[in-house]
């Protein structure tokens, strides 16, 4: 695959990220097993092989299992360390049953106090087997956040060797503003959902000064800050979860969701035999066209969709190509 050079921070990836949400298995507390062991295995050898080069985490992922697994790969591919880019996220607390310490109980929650921001990062290098992490990303935004406490705790980890670069997922202009506020490097990563599916982040600028209800979007300027202070966008979720491609639609999808995802996955195909790729390839390269640019992270573990999204990064989408697959999945034509 081809290299990308980060704006901010001098760093060099692919375009594609691995996500690594899968790769553990199960969401609770049942044991890494052989058959998990060795799909995860395969999915990283496909990712590795097609060259990507960045590869997410995040703490809570299969609740801690998925970093775990992917330390243990790493012990079993001696240097590969040291030619791949490794990011994970912290802040999201899972919740937990009353005890002494929660006499209530606890849902889930958002922590950004320093405390719990080291002690993610200990845990993150400790189950990934390294001793240094290249990015961490903040989650979710924490609506008790005390900036403060994050510059602190950046701080440490920058000035102890545990993490070389900071970043966010899901944060508006403003929330990433208000850190940047506070600590010494700049954040240089934003990861947000973007696909066809769910498009707002990419198009929301159309609607601007618009007065009909359907033109009209949350205001989000997230996009433009990232363009303007060198953050890098990466995109979460970008095949959609597979509906675009030949995943059957949800039974509690409405009507009007699965039409319009019929259409969009028809022209999705066309598209591809057009252009000689896969289905996978155009819906990625509809978020690679945009100039900002964005990174798609792609989570699945299927070696074969894994070659198919590889693809993207020999496609070109012109205008009028990007613009119609805009007015298909969302089901109105342009203000």
């Amino acid at each position: 695959m081809k290299q990308y050079q980060w704006p901010n921070g001098g760093m060099q990836t692919t375009r594609l990220i691995y996500g690594c949400m899968k790769i553990g298995g199960s969401w609770d507390e049942t044991p890494i097993t052989d058959d998990v062991r060795r799909k995860a295995f395969a999915a990283l050898d496909a990712a590795v092989d097609a060259g990507i080069t960045i590869f997410d985490h995040a703490d809570i992922y299969c609740r801690g299992k998925s970093e775990t697994v992917f330390g243990e790969y790493l012990r079993e591919h001696p240097g590969l360390r040291d030619r791949i880019v490794l990011q994970s996220k912290c802040g999201i607390r899972f919740p937990q049953e009353p005890s002494d310490a929660y006499p209530y109980g606890a849902p889930v929650r958002y922590d950004y106090s320093c405390d719990h921001i080291l002690w993610s990062v200990d845990g993150i290098l400790s189950r990934l087997g390294v001793d240094t992490l290249d990015i961490l990303l903040l989650h979710r935004p924490d609506s008790l956040v005390e900036p403060e406490e994050v510059a602190r705790a950046f701080d440490r980890l920058k000035s102890e060797g545990k993490v070389g670069a900071f970043g966010v997922s899901n944060h508006s202009a403003a929330q990433m503003a208000l850190l940047d506020s506070v600590i010494d490097d700049p954040l240089i990563a934003n990861q947000m959902q973007i696909s066809l599916m769910h498009p707002d982040m990419l198009v929301y600028g159309t609607a601007v000064n618009q007065r009909r209800p359907e033109h009209v979007m949350r205001p989000a300027d997230s996009l433009e800050y990232c363009r303007q202070h060198g953050v890098q966008l990466q995109a979460w979720s970008p095949l959609a979860k597979g509906y675009l491609t030949g995943r059957e639609f949800p039974e509690n999808w409405s009507d009007d969701q699965k039409s319009r995802a019929t259409k969009v996955s028809r022209l999705v195909e066309r598209m591809a035999s057009d252009h000689g790729v896969s289905r996978e390839a155009i819906v990625l390269g509809w978020i690679l066209r945009h100039p900002a640019p964005v990174l798609p992270v792609i989570g699945t573990t299927d070696k074969d969709r894994i070659a198919a999204a590889v693809a993207a990064d020999t496609v070109q989408l012109s205008r009028e190509e990007w613009y119609l697959l805009v007015e298909v999945a969302r089901g109105m034509s342009m203000p």
